[in-house]
């Protein structure tokens, strides 16, 4: 069996959930190849960096593609597939993670370090991600990623971060579901979430989603 999947969102924990619940539901009934659509600004470290390891992690055949933009974490997810595509027209972005800050916080120079480390540590987590799929070692890397590097997908293929450059995205009558930001959520009988017109495949055990921001940002 072979599944479609769009990605249209920010990599936050609720569009991380979306996308492992529907995965989940999806290899429940017999997956055996996924294709995923991406066009994502990235947003979570910790959400990015769980879903690659997720889908890597299977014991089927992943494909991605770019269809617009794949920026910061979302490169991360990109590369959790085996063949990685992109349209013509589209753009990948490299920039190094940043620490957001949010209201009235103070730091003393222990957590200020701590938060330096974790900061490094995220990077480094990313530039191996990275290195492992395209012609780069993990200093030249993080090199693009201080640089703020921005790649057409000629220049991703060359890198080899992309396999192909290809228009076409799914076949005809393909069962394509889509995952996008949503604000808020909607409860129709029996528990099962929306999302502004998709819906979760047969959650198990299922808890309320709600969007929730990290301190720690790509």
């Amino acid at each position: 069996m072979e599944g479609y999947i769009k990605f249209y969102a920010q990599v936050s924990q609720n569009s991380a959930i979306q996308l492992q619940q529907t995965v989940e539901s999806m290899l429940r009934q017999g997956l055996t190849r996924l294709h995923l659509l991406l066009s994502t600004p990235g947003g979570s470290v910790h959400d990015g960096i769980s879903v690659y390891n997720l889908l890597k992690g299977l014991p089927i055949e992943i494909n991605t593609y770019n269809f617009g933009s794949v920026d910061s974490i979302g490169v991360v997810i990109f590369c959790a597939g085996k063949y990685r595509f992109s349209v013509p027209h589209a753009r990948f972005l490299l920039h190094p993670v940043a620490m957001h800050v949010m209201g009235n916080q103070s730091f003393d120079e222990p957590s200020i370090a701590e938060k330096l480390n974790a900061l490094k540590a995220d990077q480094s987590n990313i530039a191996k991600v990275i290195s492992s799929t395209i012609n780069k070692s993990v200093d030249e890397v993080i090199g693009l990623i201080h640089d703020r590097t921005t790649l057409e997908p000629e220049q991703a293929q060359a890198q080899g971060l992309v396999t192909k450059i290809r228009s076409d995205l799914l076949p005809l009558g393909a069962n394509l579901i889509s995952i996008y930001d949503v604000p808020q959520q909607q409860i129709i009988p029996g528990g099962i979430p929306i999302f502004r017109g998709f819906s979760v495949p047969e959650p198990q055990n299922h808890t309320a989603i709600t969007n929730s921001y990290t301190t720690i940002a790509y």
